[in-house]
């Protein structure tokens, strides 16, 4: 097993080094293309974990850095996000509405007229799409139903489409959202959602077959399918490009929840043929809590209605942001939708906002996602690996419930634990300054984000779980 640890992750196997040793995972390190992003971001410290105050005190000693390992719920704050918001600020605060037109050499951010367009530039190639077909705006429910709106259509009679296939353990923003959607439609969801269900509750797994097995079988009605590109609970990646052009080849239209993805995955949203897709930016994307998100519209439905090419353009959500940029101004009422993406752009966004999001989209930008999937797949199987260790050590303890291939899944492995053990390992982790994610009642999800996160840190992570696993098994001993 050393032996096969060591080739999967880029070390020839006659190395001294052994493979399950700190040694290793720093060697591993040192040859990480990626490992210069880490300074980019802050790092909180164990002591910045316990301190019950935000502010540091002067006669504090040096602390270590934690181990955070939950990029998948909230990402790290770059450290030039400060400088962008700064710059804003200044922006404002000397320019005043000026700021909106002109530009100004000694800031890193485009006039906000302008801004979301430079921020939709630089998440283009995050997420595989050409620039016209992003826009960077809303959160990710609002945007959801702002898509759901334009996308989900539906007709009971003479053999029309009015079904919609989602999870049925889907993330609840996309359950609310089709369900309400739905109702607005005066339909009933318990009859218009069509809900996948894992086969085995215990490994809840949706295999591409499963889920090309049900749209065949609710072709005739479904009007709109709507999938995750990760699945938040299990960090499964789903086969977006088979399961669109099978979609398609039906004649149903599909979107996809891309937040656990965006940053996360390779995506190719333009050449998969995508309809639509939406995220947020706060996870893998490390633009802060609740921080602006995206939607992708294929350029197929930019400005004309396939379905009625008398139609002006696909019907939407209309608002004055969305409208001609040249004439938006002008004031004329008459809804005139920019091309592409951005004109399903309701309100004026938010610069201060967008500030944080074009600051950590430009360190995307430093590297591609090639590279970081790359980096990722290489430390989540190293993950893996020392957990697979671990299990021949402590059977039964705990499983992994996240697809084995690692070319189905993100940077993320979810970790069941026996009953009752979650809340005693928690707490051991927490004190030893490990930042993790649950998911009760059994469920700790570990994402080692590759722009930040090191070998060095999951092995780490791994030794503190062992601690807190015999811990947490001898509380329970009766």
């Amino acid at each position: 097993m050393a032996q096969e640890v060591a080739a999967s992750n880029g070390i020839p196997a006659d190395k001294t080094l052994d493979p399950f040793s700190k040694d290793y995972a720093t060697s591993l390190d040192a040859t990480d293309p990626l490992s210069h992003f880490r300074s980019n971001f802050y790092i909180p410290t164990l002591a910045d974990l316990k301190r019950p105050t935000l502010a540091k005190f002067p006669e504090e000693e040096p602390s270590p850095p934690s181990t955070y390992l939950c990029g998948n719920s909230l990402g790290l704050q770059p450290i030039r996000t400060a400088d962008f918001i700064q710059a804003f600020l200044t922006q404002w605060r000397t320019k005043a509405v000026t700021g909106h037109f002109v530009e100004h050499v000694d800031s890193p951010l485009v006039p906000f007229l302008h801004i979301d367009d430079h921020a939709a530039k630089l998440m283009a190639p995050v997420v595989g799409a050409r620039e016209d077909e992003v826009a960077v705006m809303g959160s990710l429910t609002a945007n959801l139903h702002v898509l759901l709106s334009s996308f989900y259509r539906p007709s009971k009679t003479g053999g029309g489409r009015w079904k919609i296939l989602l999870e049925g353990k889907a993330f609840p923003s996309d359950h609310y959202a089709v369900e309400s959607q739905i109702i607005l439609h005066g339909l009933d969801p318990a009859e218009a959602m069509v809900l996948l269900e894992p086969a085995n509750p215990r490994f809840p797994i949706l295999f591409t077959e499963q889920i090309i097995k049900t749209i065949d079988e609710h072709a005739s009605e479904l009007a709109l399918i709507l999938l995750p590109g990760v699945q938040f609970y299990t960090g499964q990646y789903f086969d977006i490009q088979t399961i669109t052009a099978h979609a398609h080849a039906k004649g149903v239209l599909i979107g996809w929840d891309c937040a656990h993805a965006v940053g996360n995955v390779d995506l190719k949203l333009h050449d998969w043929d995508v309809d639509f897709a939406t995220w947020c930016s706060y996870k893998y994307l490390n633009a802060g809590p609740g921080a602006m998100a995206g939607i992708f519209v294929n350029q197929r439905f930019g400005t004309v209605d396939m379905e009625n090419p008398t139609q002006k353009f696909w019907p939407r959500l209309s608002g004055w942001w969305g409208d001609d940029k040249s004439s938006r101004f002008q004031m004329t009422n008459k809804f005139v939708p920019r091309p592409g993406a951005a004109g399903y752009q309701l309100s004026n966004p938010s610069a201060l906002d967008l500030a944080a999001v074009v600051a950590s989209l430009q360190i995307f930008n430093e590297t591609s996602m090639e590279q970081l999937r790359e980096k990722s797949l290489r430390i989540t199987t190293y993950l893996e690996q020392l957990l697979d260790a671990m299990a021949l050590r402590k059977p039964g303890v705990f499983d992994i419930i996240t697809p084995r291939n690692s070319a189905e899944r993100g940077a993320q492995l979810s970790v069941r634990l026996s009953p009752g053990l979650l809340d005693h390992v928690l707490e051991h982790l927490e004190q030893e300054g490990v930042v993790v994610d649950e998911r009760k009642p059994d469920v700790i999800r570990v994402a080692p984000a590759p722009l930040y996160n090191t070998f060095a840190e999951v092995f780490h992570f791994c030794q503190v779980l062992e601690v807190a696993l015999d811990k947490a098994s001898d509380r329970l001993k009766p």
